[in-house]
């Protein structure tokens, strides 16, 4: 094999730290965590996400976080099939996700979209430069009630 094991290393620890920052841009919305979802982005970078907000720079993204964390005050977000290249300190992606939201004005949803992600490694850091949302679909979960959990979603106490 003519990669060097050095490459072959420095590839599965990228990989690996992607891996990392595409299921924390899961957990940050999840737990709505802002000081985590501060972390995965370079100033300059971009959020597109279509209908919900598209932002550029992490000030933005971070507004525009807070408003849709406003907006869908339960989020859980699956991320899958993330099929990622690299080439040295630069990298792409397509990742899956599924995602089950409780939307304030619209109630349960599940969308179901795929995100176009850039990535870029800085001072031995990735981090997304930008990351772009296609929704394949919402769907409105009437009568979808949750019967036990730690998530009301409009239960009564």
């Amino acid at each position: 094999m003519s990669t060097s094991l050095e490459a072959r290393l420095d590839a599965i620890e990228s990989r690996f730290a992607i891996d990392t920052l595409i299921a924390n841009y899961a957990e940050a919305f999840d737990t709505m965590n802002e000081e985590l979802l501060a972390t995965l982005w370079h100033p300059e970078s971009r959020l597109l996400l279509g209908a919900n907000g598209n932002s550029e720079g992490l000030e933005a993204i971070l507004a525009q976080a807070r408003v849709n964390m406003k907006r869908m005050p339960h989020m859980h977000h699956w991320m899958a099939n993330a099929l990622i290249k690299l080439d040295g300190d630069h990298g792409s992606g397509l990742v899956a996700a599924d995602c089950i939201f409780y939307d304030v004005d619209q109630g349960p949803l599940q969308v179901s979209g795929q995100y176009r992600d850039v990535y870029e490694r800085r001072d031995g850091r990735w981090a997304f430069l930008e990351r772009t949302f296609t929704m394949h679909y919402a769907v409105p979960l009437q009568n979808w009630v949750p019967v036990m959990g730690t998530e009301r979603f409009g239960r009564s106490a």
